[in-house]
């Protein structure tokens, strides 16, 4: 099952390869009226420029969970591994995984919590992707970087749709930029990092005996996501409608890989394959069990014996 995993995680990571890095998957191309107020905003210039500047944004989004998450486990592991009221490991010295490696339990965690979180980052990216090239919105300042020729496009009338494929002048590299906007890729994955890691803290740490560590932390990382897609908006980068529906997308992710997945970040009951499972589980119901069947196996052997099978001596 590890082996299937990183290999669907693998395939997940050449997708987003694919469609970020390479003209594979190319966006619709959408038409626009002549002088369109709603996509005449001013050039922001390259994304380096923006206060949130991509390599800020992206290493956040993948150093941060990393460091908040292994320190988190560690911590608990230390504070409560050797307690006698110890429920979250419930005095595990070990996790086996396949036939010959064995993990410690606070490792097996963080790798597991990780892994879910990497999954639904290229997830809400996918996501996200696919709905960029499929609708191929236009940016705010589309016209600033499109610069068509009105006079060639008997653009006298401003309200004239222009479907017309190479209506535009400008650098194309760019104008596919401002092709792919709808949903807010920023907005969608700062949201589905801040939603994740909310829950992951709300459920170690808490609010109960008026504890307000837990809801700070979270709140703050919510807030400093929700700022993110406010920012994409006031530099005319993003509608408004691409910023809630790449946050909806981050929130959806973010929902379902926590209570379905990782069901809330608390330890799972694993259903028995077999006896020795069904015994290490609850060996109080399946001691009978086993004492039952050597009984029977024993009383099956007495009767072969006691048969016409001659005895060796």
């Amino acid at each position: 099952m590890l082996y299937f995993q990183v290999v669907i995680l693998a395939a997940m990571v050449m997708l987003v390869y694919y469609c970020e890095f390479t003209d594979t998957f190319s966006p619709a191309e959408q038409g626009f009226i002549c002088r369109d107020p709603a996509l005449s905003k001013p050039d922001p210039g390259p994304e380096q420029d923006s206060r949130v500047q991509p390599v800020i944004l992206y290493s956040v989004l993948g150093g941060l969970p990393v460091v908040l998450i292994s320190g988190v486990e560690l911590i608990i592991f230390l504070l409560y591994y050797n307690s006698s009221s110890n429920t979250l490991y419930d005095q595990e010295k070990a996790v086996v995984m396949g036939d010959c490696c064995y993990l410690n339990p606070m490792v097996r965690r963080t790798f597991r919590f990780l892994g879910v979180y990497a999954f639904g980052l290229f997830t809400t990216d996918i996501f996200i992707n696919a709905g960029q090239l499929i609708t191929g919105s236009l940016a705010p300042h589309f016209l600033s970087v499109c610069q068509p020729n009105y006079s060639t496009l008997c653009c006298e009338d401003s309200e004239l749709f222009v479907s017309q494929s190479d209506a535009c002048m400008g650098d194309p590299d760019v104008i596919l930029r401002a092709r792919k906007t709808f949903p807010s890729k920023e907005a969608g994955l700062s949201v589905f990092t801040a939603v994740y890691l909310s829950m992951y803290i709300m459920s170690c740490l808490g609010s109960g005996r008026g504890y307000l560590t837990g809801p700070l932390l979270s709140l703050s990382l919510v807030g400093l996501a929700v700022l993110t897609g406010i920012n994409r908006v006031a530099e005319y980068r993003n509608h408004w409608s691409d910023v809630i529906a790449g946050q909806a997308i981050g929130v959806a992710v973010a929902l379902f890989l926590v209570v379905f997945v990782v069901q809330y970040f608390k330890k799972r009951r694993s259903i028995p394959r077999s006896l020795s499972d069904a015994g290490t589980a609850n060996p109080e119901e399946a001691l009978p069990q086993v004492n039952n069947n050597t009984a029977t196996s024993e009383k099956y052997i007495i009767m072969r014996s006691s048969g016409s099978v001659p005895e060796i001596t």
